[in-house]
């Protein structure tokens, strides 16, 4: 990409577009394209046509979807799938007959089978059955990645896919009814600290491991295997090592000074015993990870404080 490129980043309100667009920018690329979903409805297909048609973006780093966690995934699969394929569809479609030079569609590591072989690796990609609570968001996600290597291939279009670990960071979901571990954490942590309470109560054993990667280190492989990365293959990114939920939670503890114990509820499921990509594939391309766990998880506290009374509306 060059710095005067137009680029169009969909859903750059989110956790991995807002990301993507400070990254962009930090670099000096001074044509970014942003709309939000009231300005542009990506489900709309007449409407994605006109934006493109009007617009003609180089380059779109495709980042909007309609995400949640277990409860409204098992609750709302119509909205799961239907929105997550009419986006994909309207956008990957658009970007090929408006000649886009170039697409990055972002995919998610829940696309494996429940009992992939751990780490696991891109061959693992639908050679068994899926998280059942999730698998309609899945299987839109693996939808988005079989149409970027079909269109590659009957059309060259460079459309390539990156399936990225667990996410956190600026901009994450700290609502304790729906948010992923990290952020659920470091609230409980940062309530229970303010509270003076003496324990903090974590679900599960604490044994399950989990693989977590800062947002900005995700936006940087982004823009990263855009200008490098060309092949049909899709790529795992991720850091390559997991941590237990004790350990993560240890370590909130210390970042946020949470003087009190744990107390682990182990009538609360534990979930998958491991989630790990295998990021062999990645290193090839000559990208690697950069933000250690404690210190992502410290700026990811103090982006918490700064935006703490939005939190408590």
């Amino acid at each position: 990409m060059n710095k005067d490129d137009k680029i169009y980043v969909a859903g750059h309100r989110g956790l991995v577009g807002s990301a993507i667009v400070r990254n962009l920018e930090a670099n000096g690329y001074s044509n970014i394209l942003c709309r939000t979903s009231k300005e542009l409805d990506l489900k709309n297909q007449a409407a994605v046509d006109v934006f493109f048609a009007e617009e003609k973006p180089d380059y779109v780093f495709l980042a909007a979807a309609k995400v949640g966690g277990i409860h409204a995934n098992d609750t709302y699969p119509v909205d799961f799938i239907r929105d997550n394929l009419q986006i994909q569809t309207n956008v990957i479609d658009a970007a090929w007959r408006n000649s886009v030079k170039k697409l990055l569609f972002l995919g998610s590591s829940c696309i494996y089978p429940k009992f992939a072989p751990q780490p696991m690796k891109e061959e693992y990609l639908l050679t068994g059955e899926l998280e059942p609570t999730n698998e309609w968001y899945a299987v839109a996600k693996i939808a988005g990645i079989k149409m970027c290597q079909a269109y590659k291939k009957q059309y060259g279009f460079n459309a390539i896919s990156i399936m990225p670990t667990n996410l956190y960071g600026p901009g994450d979901n700290f609502n304790l009814e729906n948010s992923h571990v990290l952020p659920a954490l470091i609230r409980k942590f940062h309530d229970a600290k303010e509270r003076g309470d003496k324990t903090v109560e974590v679900w599960g054993t604490g044994s399950p491991r989990r693989e977590f990667l800062h947002v900005d280190d995700m936006a940087d492989a982004s823009i990263y295997l855009m200008n490098k990365y060309d092949d049909m293959r899709f790529v795992n990114v991720g850091v390559g090592e997991d941590v237990t939920i004790r350990e993560l939670a240890e370590t909130v503890k210390v970042v946020v000074g949470f003087e009190g114990e744990l107390r682990f509820d182990t009538s609360k499921p534990d979930g998958t015993p491991r989630k790990l990509l295998d990021i062999e594939n990645l290193k090839k391309t000559g990208w690697q990870a950069s933000i250690p766990l404690e210190e992502g998880v410290s700026s990811t506290y103090q982006w918490y404080l700064d935006n703490i009374d939005s939190f408590r509306q």
